[in-house]
């Protein structure tokens, strides 16, 4: 398997959206009380199923 690399000056940043207060939003925007809330979250992890016998 082949990696890619990109040289850094032709990268691009990445816009995160997220939704917060009911509404989708760039994490950018959000004042800093706001993104310390984002930046604490964890991910929710759903369980796999399991089989029932």
């Amino acid at each position: 398997m082949t990696k890619l690399t990109l040289p850094q000056e032709r990268r691009q940043p990445c816009e995160i959206w997220t939704r917060v207060m009911g509404y989708h939003r760039p994490v950018h925007a959000f004042n800093r009380g706001k993104q310390a809330e984002y930046r604490e979250r964890q991910p929710f992890i759903e369980p796999k199923p399991t089989a029932h016998a």
